[in-house]
């Protein structure tokens, strides 16, 4: 059953990472896979909640405050829990918990062709009174407010009193480790109650962030099968729904949980909450459930990746691709975060992980979605412009290094504000959308701005020097490099935007020549300046070594002396929790892909031979200690023709959370890893590339496949692709016939026909 993710354990660590594991979402709300009744008293839980984008504002400490230095960050907030539902049999309440008693079925699954979660438990109280609980919960897809949860008790050795307990609570807190850089490290209360009250068969909970003043509202209501003595009650930070009854047969409780936020719904929260729940009155569970079902075969329709003859792998990239969905952005003010909804690891920011490792998997499978992702970094163009400024350039817009509501959070610039990359990768996400989608009119009202204010970054930032363009101080993605000269995949991205940038100016003054008219005056476009991106652009300097025969990553990393691999212990990785930066940063070593990522985004600006022998070097010094890396070693070990390499390093990619590889699953998922995934399999395996020319294939297919199939939403179709141990079968699953490249051989597509060639 690859469609679902089973699990049994109870303990402590195990527990910790299902809470990620099963976490439900869809875009706009996120809910970790935490039990309603809660774990023992000794033992530890991540119990959350979250609204994308929903932060509030906290000072940066520094010891040392230099100019341009951001004073603030957002950090997401933990938010109001309505994940509570306690069960007490007999006269005497014996509570329902895992840690008394006994326990004798459990095991609990998530869905990921219907969207929800299921938590099946038979349990014997201590005074031995036997029940049999159904605990299912699902975050709507079709209405991105509500969270509804319904619980079934049945009867096994016992029938008489039952009181449920349920309540929302607004009193939560972040959490918070001090020795991990990769979890916020203190800031844990962010947020107040400032209402609670009951009305009618409602209760609600407003709280409010301290210093944002972003307010969010629970509006929660029960609906329970028999006939029970109900109290709801507002108290000081909760509402409490009671409800005691005799239990002779089944009963279930469905809990629905509506959250508004200022954000999205005006000031008017808790009305728009109560006119939300007065419109679902009418949908049960079964057909929330029926509604979740719809939605996800839609997604799957285009979205499913199918591996044959490995249960493993196949569940791997399913549960990937269906918590993509889950944390995916759908408006102005969300993108999606390192960790997506799933847990609180970075804090809820947003970085180039969703351009260069999320983006793509929306981009061939959802547009729409993908189309979000870009208006979300448009609608935060005003503020890298203004960091730009403060950055001290005269023009050009420099987006954040880490973000969520468009201002710069990080307070380490060295592997922070220095990776100006940034900038280029939102640029190249608007460029491989244009290629997909041939959207001239987004193009117009959106792209192109983009592409020109980031161009202007780079004229501002780079300068000539003995004919060539140089680009200094620099990060690039290996944060074990800081501040260099000639970063090789910021020059050539940089070079790609500047180009693209010139080039968006002529497609739109042949498309709608009043249109480019009219964005030249707003922007203050001249040819002059076109021209002069275009200078830019074909002067850019790419670091080559003529000796190796390489792209170094910059102009001094190959003078560094190489990191002793050898007398590093197993147990000194990461890295970056054991070694100064400074230390990391004499030596060459890197965190993860730079150079060979580039190598991958931009294939045409080098050789073949000088690719391999580039792949070759870096990987030899190369940890991975970035769960973004593994996942482009190994598209770029299939490009050079290395199938089991690159089947060994997708291996990496595909469970790295089920699996818990990275040991940190309990404070989220790897989302950017998740995407890289599916890259690995329809880049890396299949070969696929989008340029200027179209769609190409390149398949091949790893020795332990029998088959493996996807398909490609491009240009208005539906492209079916399925590759076998001898054969290629490509068909046209929707829309017009069309050509795309197989091998660079032109493959015409026709309507319910079928393609088959061989595999090379």
């Amino acid at each position: 059953m690859t469609w679902k993710i089973s699990n049994a354990e109870l303990s402590q660590q195990v527990l910790l990472n299902m809470e990620s594991i099963f976490a439900l979402g869809n875009g706009y709300l996120g809910v970790r896979g935490n039990f309603e009744e809660g774990y023992g008293a000794d033992m530890s839980t991540i119990r959350g909640t979250y609204l994308n984008a929903f932060h509030d504002v906290i000072e940066i400490p520094y010891g040392e405050k230099l100019f341009a230095f951001p004073d603030t960050q957002q950090k997401l907030v933990n938010n109001i829990d309505a994940q509570t539902i306690l069960i007490y049999l007999g006269d005497e309440e014996e509570p329902f918990r895992l840690d008394q008693g006994t326990v004798t079925a459990h095991e609990r699954s998530l869905h990921m062709d219907r969207g929800y979660a299921e938590r099946m438990v038979q349990w014997r109280s201590p005074d031995g009174k036997e029940i049999k609980l159904t605990f299912r919960r699902l975050v709507s897809f079709t209405h991105r407010e509500l969270f509804a949860i319904q619980v079934r008790i049945e009867p096994v050795n016992y029938n008489g009193p039952v009181r449920i307990v349920s309540t929302v609570n607004g009193k939560v807190t972040n959490y918070t480790n001090a020795n991990d850089p990769r979890v916020g490290a203190g800031h844990a209360e962010r947020m107040k109650v400032i209402d609670t009250d009951v009305q009618g068969d409602m209760g609600y909970v407003v709280d409010e962030t301290f210093v944002s003043k972003l307010r969010a509202a629970c509006v929660t209501r029960h609906d329970l099968s028999t006939n029970a003595d109900v109290q709801l009650q507002a108290d000081e930070g909760q509402v409490t729904y009671t409800a005691s009854f005799t239990l002779e047969e089944a009963v279930t409780l469905t809990k629905y949980n509506l959250y508004t936020d200022s954000l999205r719904h005006g000031e008017a929260i808790v009305e728009q909450g109560t006119r939300l729940q007065e419109s679902l009155k009418e949908l049960s569970f079964e057909q929330l459930l029926a509604e979740q079902t719809a939605y996800l075969q839609e997604y799957w329709k285009s979205a499913d990746v199918v591996i044959e003859n490995d249960a493993q792998l196949q569940e791997g990239i399913r549960f990937n691709l269906f918590q993509l969905l889950q944390s995916a952005g759908r408006d102005e003010h969300s993108n999606i975060s390192a960790k997506g909804l799933s847990g609180e690891g970075y804090e809820g920011h947003y970085f180039w992980d969703t351009e260069i490792y999320m983006f793509p998997v929306f981009l061939m499978t959802q547009p729409e979605i993908a189309r979000q992702l870009l208006l979300y970094r448009y609608s935060s163009l005003d503020q890298a412009r203004a960091r730009a400024r403060e950055m001290g350039h005269k023009q050009g817009a420099l987006f954040p290094w880490r973000t969520i509501a468009g201002t710069e959070c990080s307070s380490f610039f060295p592997s922070g504000t220095a990776q100006y990359h940034i900038s280029a990768d939102i640029a190249y996400s608007y460029i491989q959308y244009y290629l997909a989608e041939q959207d001239k009119g987004f193009l117009l009202s959106n792209g192109a701005e983009v592409l020109i204010e980031t161009a202007r970054l780079w004229a501002e930032i780079g300068h000539y020097y003995n004919g060539a363009f140089h680009i200094d101080e620099v990060t690039g993605p290996d944060e074990y490099t800081c501040c260099v000269n000639n970063n090789y995949y910021t020059n050539v991205m940089a070079k790609h935007n500047l180009k693209w940038a010139a080039k968006s100016c002529a497609i739109l003054k042949d498309y709608n020549p009043a249109g480019f008219k009219a964005l030249c005056v707003r922007l203050g476009i001249t040819e002059e300046e076109i021209t002069a991106w275009e200078k830019a652009a074909d002067a850019m300097l790419l670091p080559y070594d003529e000796a190796l025969g390489i792209n170094p990553q910059d102009d001094t990393f190959l003078r560094k002396a190489v990191w002793d691999f050898d007398n590093t212990p197993k147990e000194k990785y990461p890295l970056l929790l054991h070694y100064h930066p400074l230390t990391i940063y004499r030596y060459q070593v890197c965190k993860q892909a730079d150079t060979v990522l580039a190598h991958f985004l931009l294939e045409d600006e080098q050789s073949e031979e000088t690719i391999e022998r580039s792949y070759d070097y870096y990987e030899g010094i190369t940890t991975h200690d970035s769960s973004l890396s593994s996942c482009i070693f190994s598209i770029m070990a299939s490009k050079i023709g290395n199938v089991e390499k690159a089947y060994e390093y997708f291996i990496e990619t595909a469970r790295l959370d089920l699996d818990n590889t990275h040991g940190n699953t309990k404070d989220g998922l790897h989302m950017a890893n998740m995407g890289g995934t599916w890259m690995s399999i329809v880049y890396g395996f299949a070969g696929m590339r989008l340029k200027e020319s179209g769609l190409s294939l390149a398949p091949a297919i790893p020795q332990d496949w029998q088959k493996y199939a996807f398909r490609l939403n491009f240009r208005g179709r539906l492209i079916g692709v399925s590759i076998g141990k001898d054969s290629v079968m490509l068909e046209l699953v929707e829309g017009e016939a069309i050509a795309i490249k197989l091998y660079d051989e032109e493959v015409r597509l026709e309507p319910g026909q079928s393609v088959k060639k061989a595999l090379r």
